[in-house]
């Protein structure tokens, strides 16, 4: 009898141990918050209703905490965005030009930086959020509170580890967008040449 409760009381504090340590959204805030930048490789696939195959683009992106996300477009056109708290702009021959948005656009590009730099703050103002895995291996599925949202967006599924690694966005007209993000390194500073590109 003692050893059958000795072996209870262990397994409760091995139980108790594990939901102390369980993986929460403050945690995955400050994991994917820590890095100043982060610069990777992007693949994107956006499937269309109508279409049999997915549109694919490839390219890089400049991740900073303080300023915003440079999304470097390579293939099958070459373009890049700056996507910051004022919007999304385009690079062109006279500079950054800030491109008019329809409200879904505008959405979804707000919700890609907040879920990049971990804003679980921003994220559950509008979501409902529900996580699950670890430190190395989790997933993050939102769904959409307001009813502005709901038009858009089904659902959102978000999985990574150190570093975000995966997006899909479910549209509720039936489109989705799967981003994979690739071979991210972080960094403490950005170079000259991407703080020109944030600052002008």
């Amino acid at each position: 009898m003692r050893r059958l409760l000795t072996a209870a009381l262990g397994l409760l504090l091995a139980a108790t141990a594990q939901l102390a340590q369980a993986f929460d959204l403050d945690q995955l805030s400050a994991q994917l918050g820590q890095s100043a930048v982060v610069r990777g490789q992007f693949i994107q696939e956006k499937h269309l209703r109508a279409l049999p195959q997915p549109l694919t683009s490839h390219g890089q992106f400049v991740l900073a905490k303080d300023h915003g996300l440079l999304w470097l477009l390579k293939r099958p056109l070459q373009q890049d965005y700056r996507i910051d708290k004022q919007g999304i702009a385009r690079r062109s021959e006279q500079g950054w030009q800030l491109v008019t948005q329809q409200s879904a656009s505008a959405q979804q590009n707000r919700l890609f930086l907040a879920v990049l730099q971990g804003d679980s703050s921003g994220l559950r103002q509008d979501f409902e959020l529900s996580l699950s895995g670890s430190a190395t291996a989790w997933q993050l599925d939102l769904v959409p509170r307001s009813v502005l949202l709901k038009q858009i967006f089904q659902a959102v599924h978000i999985s990574g580890g150190a570093l975000v690694q995966r997006i899909e966005l479910q549209e509720t007209q039936g489109d989705s967008t799967v981003l994979r993000l690739q071979n991210s390194q972080a960094d403490n500073a950005l170079s000259d040449s991407e703080r020109d590109d944030f600052q002008n």
